[in-house]
């Protein structure tokens, strides 16, 4: 009599370990079985400051892609939800990674971990400041072109060390950095 699992009843054959072989090939019995089952290869070290998966530094500012993002407890849709991050183009911060999951924080700290296909590669900030003055060149002495309320999100174009180049709402301007949220104190972007 056959069943589904391949074997045979009525042939008396020595027990099949764990480790044995794919049908076909001879059958070790425990006293010929390897000292070891084969190794394991050692773990992959990570730098402190690097993602594992991604070999890109830690941390570093993502955005939203959707409209709709849901942060787990954990790396996997096993977790519970936490959070729910619900604005499109929302900079936020990856302070981790584990497999296709990217642990992300937004401003305050709320968050945890959000899949990497609801992330984008493009930069964006929060503006922290009420009326946040955009100028047309990277200066004090420069012309105010327009002010921006706090919460509002734009999108990064440039960065120098003191000032961001940005797109809120359609207008165009030069923000101090201390006024942003979403780019480090000392990133430099062309």
């Amino acid at each position: 009599m056959v069943f589904g699992f391949g074997l045979a009843l009525g042939a008396m054959a020595p027990p099949m370990p764990v480790w044995a072989q794919e049908a076909g090939t001879p059958v070790e019995t425990e006293s010929e079985a390897p000292e070891a089952v084969a190794e394991k290869p050692p773990e992959k070290q990570c730098q402190p400051d690097v993602g594992c998966v991604t070999n890109l530094p830690l941390p570093r500012y993502v955005s939203l892609k959707g409209n709709e993002g849901n942060a787990r407890r954990g790396p996997g849709l096993t977790h519970r939800i936490d959070w729910v991050f619900t604005r499109a183009g929302m900079p936020l911060k990856i302070t981790a990674e584990f497999e296709n999951w990217r642990r992300v924080e937004d401003q305050e700290g709320a968050g945890g971990w959000v899949h990497y296909s609801l992330l984008s590669g493009v930069r964006s900030v929060l503006v922290t400041l009420d009326m946040a003055e955009l100028r047309d060149a990277p200066s004090e002495d420069a012309t105010v072109v327009a002010q921006a309320e706090m919460g509002v999100i734009g999108r990064v174009q440039a960065c120098t060390l003191d000032w961001c180049r940005v797109v809120l709402d359609g207008q165009r301007g030069w923000v101090q950095k201390a006024a942003l949220w979403g780019v480090k104190p000392d990133e430099q972007i062309d």
